[in-house]
């Protein structure tokens, strides 16, 4: 799965990668297409880098550096049509040889400011002298290109002899356009056998841009560094989240003067069920698993104080309106398909994510309740790291119940605490009524609520 086919999913995807610095376009697309990873090393390896990248951009001496290193990215081009020009042995131009050239020589500068932070030798960007000497013969230095006259002195001779005619002459202009052709042609030569690590430097350059922009991000939102779980160490394995916060939604409250409170939650190969008052925060918590799931498997920071988390081979996160006009599906429909989507996967014996938000709640309570029973008995035995939100009193089969800890003194606490089975709390009359809404309408509600328990009772 490529990060691009995902970005929109209701989880925050997106504001993620807007607040990310990268300074070119060929990186930004390269990350876009880069494929979610789904195996121990090349994780470990990803958050070994960044961290690396993390370190250096954390040390204040290295300011200055990582400032101009930034402003270099800003001109990074993607040059692979010129460069799959050159390995197919085509005659460069000269706008061609000039995006190689400045290549070559961003290539340089990007080696010596990695050096200057210690971060030389993690991403190998090859060393290009040789194309440079060849592009830049005079040894300027300089981002441009043309054919020079030290190229060739019979160049230099015949450009000279143009300048000094008072009239165009035909011929002499031919013969300059003919031995510029050829040297185009020589200095095309010269740089076929640079294809490939030019291709490699263009690549090497792009995860740098990357791995700079996320290591920015992780010290600018105060994300942290996961731990990958082990399935070897069983005693341990799941995963486990000590004050999650979701970004954009922290990022929006800050603006109001309001302050987000984070929440603590782990799960394993079991399923969870979360209850909770309304307003209680139970979607936001299941989106920013979601969030975290796709940032650990696509190498980015988490938000978190502490992270540990597994591997998985799929994520689901159905926490939307399911309706889809174009599919000609209602409400419920779409989420009955994305739900049997979810079983389907789930007898493959593959590592699942599955993140629900309130199954059934599109269809009357009775069934509602059966359809969310039956489903949890269907998958508690398959392996599978099930969270579902729900409001239904529900046969839970002994499966852990967290409960939203809900209002206390007039305000919401969104801690989340273990719970006995089945218990969902009555706490929609308060939430009402702490809003200001119309009191005729809570104390009427109140009493038709009191009836509907003495009735329970008789």
């Amino acid at each position: 799965m490529q990060l691009k086919n995902i970005i929109d999913s209701p989880c925050g995807l997106r504001y993620m990668l807007n607040k990310l610095d990268i300074q070119s376009n060929y990186a930004r697309r390269v990350l876009l297409e880069s494929e979610m990873m789904i195996d121990h090393i090349s994780i470990e390896k990803n958050y070994a880098l960044l961290l690396k990248f993390h370190q250096s951009i954390a040390c204040k001496n290295n300011k200055n550096a990582v400032s101009t290193l930034q402003f270099k990215l800003k001109d990074f081009k993607d040059i692979h049509n010129s460069i799959a020009r050159l390995a197919s042995s085509n005659i460069l131009d000269d706008i061609e040889l000039f995006e190689i050239k400045y290549l070559a020589l961003l290539a340089a500068d990007i080696n010596e400011i990695l050096k200057s932070i210690n971060l030389d030798g993690l991403i190998v960007i090859p060393e290009l002298n040789e194309v440079v000497n060849i592009l830049d013969p005079d040894g300027l230095h300089i981002a441009t290109f043309y054919i020079y006259d030290s190229y060739c002195e019979k160049l230099k001779d015949l450009r000279s002899l143009m300048k000094k005619q008072n009239e165009f002459q035909e011929a002499l202009f031919n013969e300059v356009s003919d031995l510029e052709d050829k040297i185009r042609k020589d200095i095309s030569s010269l740089l076929h056998p640079f294809a490939i690590i030019l291709e490699q430097a263009l690549s090497a350059i792009a995860l740098t841009d990357i791995m700079l922009a996320k290591a920015i991000q992780i010290e600018e939102m105060s994300l942290c560094f996961p731990t990958l779980s082990s399935v070897e160490k069983k005693a341990e394995y799941g995963s486990s989240y000590h004050e999650l916060f979701h970004p954009e939604v922290k990022a929006i409250l800050n603006k109001q003067n309001i302050s987000y409170q984070a929440v603590d939650i782990s799960f394993g190969l079991h399923p969870t069920i979360i209850t909770g008052a309304n307003m209680g925060g139970k979607t936001v918590v299941i989106k920013t698993l979601a969030l975290c799931q796709y940032l650990f498997q696509f190498g980015f920071g988490i938000p978190a104080k502490y992270a540990r988390i597994m591997i998985q081979n799929e994520i689901f996160c159905c926490t939307t309106d399911e309706q889809s006009i174009n599919r000609g599906l209602s409400s419920f429909a779409a989420e009955m398909k994305n739900i049997d989507a979810i079983i389907s996967a789930s007898r493959q014996k593959k590592n699942i994510l599955a993140l629900i938000d309130e199954p059934a709640r599109s269809t009357n309570p009775t069934e509602g309740t059966a359809l969310v029973s039956a489903l949890l008995k269907i998958l508690q035995d398959k392996q599978i790291s099930l969270i579902i939100i729900t409001h239904y009193n529900i046969n839970t089969y002994n499966n852990r119940c967290l409960r939203v800890k809900g209002l206390q003194n007039g305000k919401m606490n969104y801690e989340l605490i273990e719970t006995d089975e089945g218990e969902v709390p009555l706490e929609a009359l308060n939430i009402a009524e702490s809003l200001g809404i119309d009191s005729e309408w809570i104390d009427v509600a109140k009493k038709v609520l009191e009836s509907k328990k003495d009735e329970i009772k008789e």
